[in-house]
């Protein structure tokens, strides 16, 4: 199987500190894969430097056979960490960005994830609650016929009602023709989506591989592996 990114000998330094050390990974096309590991582990660092929002140090990234530029974020749906819509916007508006700007962009897919959040293209964006911006951002996410899907804790902060929609949408809306990278350090809730998982720590992998082999070989579920590595 191809692979839709390669991760070679990848460094990135902020001043002294290293976010990222000298880490090679491949991810296969059609996976969806975990990278594992508590706050300031460098798992946001690796994603944006993949997504092409922040630039390596050292070493190179190839998404889909390019080097990460203009073309590669043509195919890479990403989600940050935060709301990144104006206050001023209603969700019609937001689809509206996300269709001018890209070309990818499904609104009828999109409508049918508002509808499946409970949500409304006259809403504002102001008015919303963190779950509800959760549920937006996911929807325009998701609503693009990307390669590759880059979420960032998609599900931190919000409630477990919202959490449950969100993990919903993900797996209904994803497809085996594209890959999905999902960060997050709520491994309990989130482990059954993975086909494969990266644990990160310190800018490091300290271990990977396929998620049902790793709970054969090691004997405990993703969560437990988590903890035990992780002291949580």
């Amino acid at each position: 199987m191809e692979n839709i990114v390669e991760v070679k000998n990848l460094t990135k330094t902020y001043l002294s500190k290293k976010a990222l050390d000298n880490i090679n990974l491949d991810i296969e096309t059609g996976r969806v894969v975990g990278i594992l590991g508590p706050n300031g582990s460098g798992k946001t660092t690796l994603i944006k430097i993949i997504a092409g929002l922040l630039r390596q140090t050292k070493g190179e990234v190839i998404v889909d056979g390019h080097k990460v530029g203009t073309y590669t974020k043509s195919i890479v749906s990403y989600l940050p960490d935060r709301n990144f819509l104006y206050n001023w916007m209603k969700i019609d508006d937001a689809c509206k960005l996300y269709k001018d700007f890209y070309s990818d962009f499904d609104e009828e897919r999109f409508e049918s994830l508002l509808k499946f959040m409970k949500l409304e293209k006259s809403m504002k964006v102001s008015a919303l609650s963190k779950g509800m911006h959760e549920k937006l951002n996911l929807s325009l996410v998701l609503a693009r016929n990307a390669k590759l899907y880059v979420l960032d804790e998609p599900i931190a902060g919000v409630d477990p009602v919202a959490r449950d929609q969100i993990l919903d949408a993900i797996i209904s809306n994803y497809s085996k023709n594209s890959s999905m990278l999902i960060t997050t350090h709520l491994v309990r809730d989130m482990e059954n989506l993975f086909d494969d998982v990266v644990f990160l720590k310190d800018g490091e992998i300290v271990l990977r591989g396929n998620a049902e082999g790793l709970r054969e070989e090691i004997g405990k579920q993703i969560d437990d592996i988590y903890k035990g590595i992780f002291g949580e």
